[in-house]
């Protein structure tokens, strides 16, 4: 091989991992977060998690993906570590949905229609339709099939450069020489893991394989032995990724990594002994893609079949490796809600914002109740309250800060446009919350000196409060069951009673100076009730952000600053109808 060839080798060998990690993106995206939750919730049973196991990797093509996604399951206390397993065996035998698709370049036929099933043959049409679609398309789900296709042509004309590249070498002795050296079976295993542990995939390692077999150099019995240890060098990636998480993390990645290595030992032991006894002819025989292919999943299958009723067993060895200690026990009965912000997830943000969300969702309860506690206490004050709105508080402050964290690095993905979108009214919408939080303290310093001093509202001063409270409150369930239920047109309800509560709030201050200036009223009460209603009507104004937040994402056209100036014809007669419901509702009279 002269340097023109080599060059054309690392070349295909650069298209076809790239063209594999496009597709495997671009199926990713496509499946939208959907096959990550599947994963999540329908693991039930040890032979369903390893159906599921295998059909979400041979969606995504990579075991490796599945594996850190697993990894980040059981580090956030989504997933058991026995429910792991199950899909781990089966994610090894989905992941050999690729090695079948690339053994395809070696069908051999006049047949126009058996041809065209060639890779060769079709990948060049995908290719076409591929870039049309991209330089075309405006949805985010064509331009993710544009990437599914361009991918997978870009892989096959890689693994066509790389088996071109070195064909010729098959005259070569030296080079024969050195592939026959493989047929030691520790050497071929720890060649196949050293491969698969550098290129961090064993679908793509496996695929080089099948590319060098075009040589002919590669017989079936020198090839089992590279096939188990790139089975092994795959759990490099979950090892990689239990770094730095928790202990339950760190037994999922020895759990693979057991996994494969007893199986491989196993089938090792088992095929030498087998082949001792009874002489296997086609040990000795070329071996091609398609049985490269045939051997990697005979393997897994096997691994899968006598290794799945010792799951348990499994489990008790990894716990062995990383023992429970003095801390995970006294951390086991604690609730960490932030543990789902996992940064294994960012690699699918659509997933990784569902886990946002669902934490954005505890987040919204939790300042609805700080804000409904705190103004309870106008009505009767108790120091628990106080301070278990201050406790409140407190931990919204917390959620903003890691949410808002990891929100910003979900923001530096490769994010559709949709996803985009639903990232910034996250970021908003959780700083409206932590703001609503802190007006509910706000209240309970008002409530604390009222207390001290001993101050207690007139009967009309007081009855204006509960008006006010009670469209504060209103405002609250509404804003927040439709941030809570993405009910966009529960949240088309808000805008109205803001206004209603804008006008409140100038009422209130003015029927207050009316009072101060008679002498009904002294300047502290006067002071309190001013900073009551300025909190109510600044929690009114987050709500309506909220609103408008989800509004939309429904209708991308709508401005927060103009949106009820936006509203024209029947929808701004609807939002008059609301509004004057609501006036009429909290009258002060």
């Amino acid at each position: 091989m002269d340097i023109f060839g080599f060059l054309s080798l690392i070349g295909g060998l650069a298209l076809f991992l790239y063209g594999m990690n496009v597709m495997g993106g671009g199926l990713e995206k496509l499946s939208g977060g959907k096959l990550e939750r599947l994963l999540e919730r329908l693991t039930s049973n040890p032979l369903k998690a390893v159906l599921l196991g295998a059909g979400v990797t041979a969606v995504i093509q990579s075991s490796s993906a599945t594996t850190v996604m697993l990894v980040g399951f059981v580090n956030s206390g989504i997933m058991k570590l026995s429910q792991a397993i199950g899909i781990i065996m089966g994610a090894n035998i989905g992941t050999t949905i690729t090695s079948w698709l690339l053994s395809l370049t070696g069908i051999q036929s006049d047949n126009f229609l058996v041809s065209m099933l060639k890779p060769s043959s079709f990948s060049p049409i995908l290719a076409v339709i591929g870039i049309v679609l991209m330089m075309n398309a405006r949805s985010d789900k064509k331009k993710t099939t544009a990437e599914i296709f361009l991918g997978f042509a870009v892989l096959m004309f890689g693994m066509q450069a790389m088996s071109d590249a070195v064909k010729p070498l098959a005259d070569v002795p030296e080079f024969t020489g050195i592939l026959v050296k493989f047929s030691n079976p520790v050497l071929g295993v720890l060649v196949g893991a050293l491969l698969t542990a550098v290129i961090q995939s064993s679908s793509a390692s496996v695929g080089i394989l099948q590319a060098l077999s075009v040589t002919g150099a590669f017989t079936y019995g020198s090839v089992i032995p590279i096939i188990l240890g790139q089975n092994i060098g795959t759990c490099v990636t979950a090892m990689l990724s239990a770094m730095g998480a928790n202990k339950g993390a760190k037994r999922t990645a020895f759990a693979h990594l057991y996994f494969n290595m007893i199986g491989s030992v196993v089938f090792l032991i088992l095929y030498y002994v087998l082949n001792l006894a009874f002489q296997f002819d086609f040990a000795k025989e070329p071996v091609g893609a398609a049985g490269i292919a045939a051997i990697h999943s005979v393997f897994n299958i096997f691994a899968t079949l006598l290794l799945l009723p010792f799951i348990k067993g499994m489990e008790k060895l990894a716990y062995l490796t990383i023992p429970v200690d003095k801390e995970e026990e006294a951390a086991a009965g604690r609730e960490n809600q932030f543990q789902v912000l996992d940064e294994r997830f960012l690699a699918t943000p659509s997933f990784a914002i569902e886990q946002c969300m669902s934490l954005a969702r505890k987040m919204a309860e939790l300042a609805k109740d700080c804000m409904l506690t705190a103004m309870t206490l106008f009505e009767t004050y108790s120091s628990e309250k106080a301070y278990q709105v201050e406790w409140q508080e407190d931990l919204l402050d917390k959620y903003e800060d890691k949410l808002g964290k990891y929100l910003a690095l979900l923001n530096s993905q490769n994010l559709t446009e949709k996803e985009g979108q639903e990232v910034s009214t996250l970021m908003q919408s959780i700083n409206d919350f932590e703001r609503i939080g802190d007006h509910a303290l706000n209240l309970v310093e008002v409530a604390v000196k009222m207390q001290k001093k001993e101050l207690e509202f007139s009967k009309k001063a007081k009855h204006e409060v509960e008006v006010f409270s009670a469209a504060v409150t209103d405002i609250l369930n509404r804003s927040m069951e439709a941030f809570v239920n993405n009910d966009s047109a529960l949240a088309s309800t808000v805008e109205p009673l803001e206004e209603v509560i804008d006008d409140l709030n100038k009422e209130v201050k003015k029927r207050h100076i009316k009072r101060l200036r008679k002498g009904k009223c002294s300047i502290d009460l006067g002071l309190a009730l001013t900073d009551i209603a300025v909190n109510y009507e600044r929690v009114a104004d987050h709500c309506s952000n909220v609103a408008v937040y989800l509004i939309q994402i429904e209708d991308n056209t709508v401005e927060a600053h103009d949106y009820v100036s936006s509203l024209s014809g029947e929808p701004r007669e609807h939002f008059q109808q609301m509004f004057e419901a609501y006036q009429e509702r909290y009258q002060l009279s």
